[in-house]
């Protein structure tokens, strides 16, 4: 399966570049996702203005326009293929997670298959899709006027897998959704990667 990671930064304090352990947050959760044995490839959807800055980071970027993520997204999407979509600034990301998810979604096929936490959040950008179905999904919620990359859902028949449950299991689980967003951040990051 191919994972593509969403780093197209809408807001000043998106920075998925930021150094932890003295590299991009990007390349670590890049990194992480190549260590799952699920995923052969990963491609890095970047703003044009900005593919020669994530060249030298990432393997594989691809330049997208759009006004917003979801744009972004719909203009960069293959059709046709499942994929697994997670966001730049996750760099404790679980390879064991990404197994789980992507084995879970072959072994039932459904549309999309969603992380949520007990409050019904959805963790959008752990998810594994049919990318012709998140397609139908972006391009709906657009129409409705929607920006933001968590109304999809309302457009999107998808199969929810408690994040909760998950965690029972193995409590590593919850370090995957944590996101990079500022120095107090890169720090629990660096101190984490140094432990597992």
């Amino acid at each position: 399966m191919r994972a593509y990671i969403l780093a197209y930064p809408e807001k000043r304090w998106e920075n998925y570049t930021i150094p932890v352990n003295d590299e991009p947050v990007v390349k670590l959760t890049e990194r992480r996702l190549l260590m799952s044995k699920r995923i052969d490839d990963v491609i890095t959807i970047v703003r044009k203005d900005k593919l020669k800055l994530y060249s030298l980071h990432v393997l594989n970027p691809l330049p997208a326009k759009g006004r917003n993520k979801l744009e972004a997204l719909l203009n960069a999407l293959p059709s046709g293929e499942s994929i697994f979509l997670a966001e730049g600034n996750m760099p404790l990301i679980m390879p064991f997670l990404v197994n789980y998810l992507t084995g879970l979604f072959y072994e039932n096929e459904p549309k999309a298959l969603i992380p949520v936490w007990r409050d019904g959040t959805a963790e959008m950008t752990h998810a594994v899709y049919e990318s012709n179905a998140l397609k139908d999904a972006i391009e709906a919620a657009l129409a409705e006027g929607y920006k933001s990359l968590s109304r999809i859902t309302e457009f999107l028949d998808y199969e929810p897998v408690s994040i909760e449950e998950l965690a029972k299991r193995n409590p590593k689980v919850t370090l995957s959704f944590f996101k990079v967003r500022n120095q107090f951040d890169v720090h629990f990051a660096e101190e984490t990667l140094r432990k597992l």
